[in-house]
């Protein structure tokens, strides 16, 4: 299954969240510096999201740099930084001819300050678009976001805004986390064969399904996309009842 006009648009994951893992594992099996994997991934990124806003998917979330990579060697780091940022400049006035938002999630005050303000600019210009809103985690650890989500909620008790026995649902919480405007994701692919979630929307993941191929992500076609989303609609989600309640 590989044809987008061959999945059942009726039953789309309206939310898709993606680990883009194996770039430098794709160089280095080529003899490559792992700043070419970066690069060739970053071709996937525009792939993926044309083949997403085609298919119908309202919001596409890549987990882009972790708060843990920050603790990789300083070049890579830097160039890491650079190429994120030339590339989402590159690719702004192709996401608004798509009518593709862009919206950025994480501890972005670590961000070097002119990386910020060049991201910040194309975030705003992408602005008025209303179709398939494409968020980068970016500096993004989920334990952060808990922890910064807590720390407000806390501060808001302390300035009277709240009372301890406000915090009564999940929707409550869920109005302090990064991703309060967009639904939780239904399926979450992990590329580069690795069956853990590290430190990805631990919240917002509780139910969704999960996809993992051993494919690199500079490998990761619109048809290996269009494949995760057809075993997706092969699921049965049950969200803790029976197969006969469902039914």
């Amino acid at each position: 299954m590989a044809n987008i006009a061959e999945i059942d648009t009726s039953r789309l994951p309206r939310h898709v969240a993606v680990i883009m893992d194996g770039n430098g594992r794709w160089a280095t099996s080529r003899g490559l510096d792992r700043s070419a994997g970066h690069i060739e991934g970053v071709n996937t990124v525009r792939r993926i999201t044309e083949a997403a806003s085609e298919a119908g998917i309202e919001y596409l979330t890549l987990y882009t740099f972790s708060t843990e990579n920050w603790n990789r060697p300083k070049a890579e780091v830097d160039a890491l930084m650079h190429l994120i940022v030339t590339a989402i400049e590159r690719e702004t006035p192709d996401l608004i001819r798509n009518n593709v938002r862009l919206r950025m999630i994480g501890d972005t005050d670590r961000l070097p300050d002119q990386a910020r303000e060049r991201l910040d600019r194309c975030i705003a210009d992408t602005s008025h678009c209303s179709g398939l809103t494409l968020t980068l985690a970016l500096s993004y650890s989920s334990r952060w976001e808990i922890r910064e989500a807590c720390r407000r909620f806390a501060t808001d008790v302390m300035e009277g805004k709240k009372s301890p026995e406000s915090m009564m649902t999940d929707a409550d919480f869920e109005q302090y986390l990064s991703t309060a405007s967009m639904p939780d994701p239904d399926l979450l692919i992990r590329t580069g064969g690795d069956f853990r979630v590290s430190n990805y929307l631990l919240w917002q993941i509780a139910y969704a399904e999960i996809y993992v191929t051993d494919t690199f992500w500079p490998d990761f076609s619109r048809e290996d996309f269009i494949t995760a989303i057809a075993n997706y609609q092969n699921r049965e989600r049950r969200f803790g009842l029976t197969s006969a309640q469902i039914k």
